[in-house]
């Protein structure tokens, strides 16, 4: 049966509709099972597959959320699928006593990242497709300078970025970039665990929060006992984590971690909103101390139409960064440091999205939604003899 997939509120033979899918199930009248969906979002090249009641599934493919021209799926069919799930990953209790609950799956087709959730009192998912190959630092498109992040011995490095903006996958490339570079004991404590590492040169152990342990402060304390060389953090979501963070920055090993920030400023503000207002002077110093690097992160369409290009502000660790983020009246300089900083690899996000406008990688609206003041990147544009 073909299932083709079309751009939300277009019908399926409109110009410009998506290449038909061939999912390995059917629809008519039995729920589509999970396997039938794994196979059917990689087929289809699908980063996420959203399921909810009355409606049919829909796929996010290159950042665009298309709906399959099937029957929308019931409250039953639904109720199945999430039930499937939840036994599949062994949370079905956390699920049931949470109304949500995030774990990973494992198909043929591949391992995704899961969330289910209840909403209007009916069982609904997400399912986000991650790819278990190692990602190739160079391959990810990143600036150059981010390689060289795989060379720091200690320190704290953030990656930002909104939801689905790649942190997850920059983040495994340079686990993966540090595996095959030294040996040493990489510690990752992830929620889930989305990229198996084996060991190259460096031992690597991956634990997974709900699973091997109970949360993220409390694996990384123990972690600080374990001989780690290398942590990596999935997310820092709270103070104590944040705390337990920059101490192991501070005591010699390397931390990397992402965070949910939009710029390079915004993520060191970020940090330091975690912190009551009377620790923040002492969280300050710590962070300017500690801070080797901030990579923060977004996706465009690529202007040919296929795949989407990683734009990029990156924040390196140098006295000037540090003094900036030490005296609380010289961080709006920020932006002008990074802005001032190639001779480091630092750019602003203008700057990224200007260079991939110039040589045709992105369009020019495309680079208007990632910059924060677009008349600014139309300035700077003209200045640099751009045509459109």
């Amino acid at each position: 049966m073909e299932l083709p997939t079309t751009p939300l509120g277009e019908p399926a033979s409109a110009p410009g509709a998506q290449p038909a899918v061939e999912p390995a199930g059917s629809v008519g009248g039995q729920a589509v099972d999970l396997p039938t969906l794994a196979a059917w979002a990689a087929q289809a090249g699908a980063s996420d597959v959203h399921l909810r009641a009355d409606s049919p599934p829909m796929l996010r493919v290159d950042g665009t959320l298309l709906a399959a021209q099937v029957p929308p799926l019931t409250a039953i069919d639904i109720e199945f699928l999430v039930r499937a799930a939840v036994e599949q990953a062994g949370v079905a209790d956390r699920y049931h006593a949470d109304g949500e609950v995030d774990f990973a799956l494992q198909f043929p087709a591949g391992r995704f990242r899961a969330n289910a959730y209840r909403a209007r009192g009916t069982d609904a998912m997400v399912l986000r497709r991650v790819h278990t190959t190692i990602p190739d630092l160079a391959g990810l498109g990143l600036p150059s300078a981010v390689n060289e992040l795989r060379r720091l011995e200690h320190g704290l490095v953030l990656v930002c970025g909104p939801t689905g903006s790649g942190k997850t996958t920059t983040l495994a490339a340079l686990v993966g970039a540090v595996n095959a570079d030294r040996a040493c004991h990489i510690l990752t404590i992830e929620d889930p665990i989305e990229f198996m590492h084996e060991d190259i040169k460096a031992s690597i152990s991956q634990r997974e929060v709900h699973t091997d342990t109970r949360d993220f402060p409390r694996a990384l304390r123990a972690g600080l006992r374990q001989d780690p060389d290398v942590i990596l953090v999935g997310e820092i979501r709270d103070t104590e984590t944040m705390r337990i963070a920059l101490q192991a920055a501070q005591t010699g090993h390397l931390v990397l971690a992402s965070l949910h920030a939009n710029s390079v400023a915004e993520s060191v503000n970020r940090c330091l909103d975690m912190f009551p207002v009377s620790e923040q002077a002492q969280a300050r110093a710590v962070l300017a101390e500690s801070l080797r690097a901030v990579l923060c992160q977004r996706l465009a369409p690529a202007r040919d139409g296929h795949g989407r290009v990683v734009m990029t502000e990156l924040g390196i660790g140098t006295t000037r960064l540090h003094e900036a983020i030490a005296n609380p009246q010289a961080s709006a300089d920020i932006e002008e440091i990074l802005r001032e900083g190639d001779y480091y690899g630092m750019h602003t996000f203008e700057q990224s999205v200007q260079a991939a406008i110039m040589d045709g990688r992105i369009s020019l609206e495309s680079g208007e939604a990632i910059v924060p003041r677009p008349a600014d990147l139309h300035v700077a544009l003209k200045r640099a003899g751009y045509r459109g």
